[in-house]
């Protein structure tokens, strides 16, 4: 995986999560709210792994 760093790996999860988020709070997704629940504390952790990591220039 040349040029890609965990930084990155990490923002695109972000990126899928928070869509994620946004088609079960619009209701495109039906899912249960737990883990609408569950997946915005998950995004909530990776997003500041990714801003620690972006920071740290890694």
């Amino acid at each position: 995986m040349a040029g890609i760093t965990f930084a990155v790996i990490i923002g695109i999860i972000n990126l899928l999560l928070v869509l994620f988020q946004v088609s079960t709070g619009k209701r495109w997704l039906k899912v249960n709210f737990i883990w609408h629940r569950r997946l915005g504390v998950v995004l909530l952790v990776t997003v500041v792994i990714h801003a620690i990591l972006a920071d740290l220039g890694l």
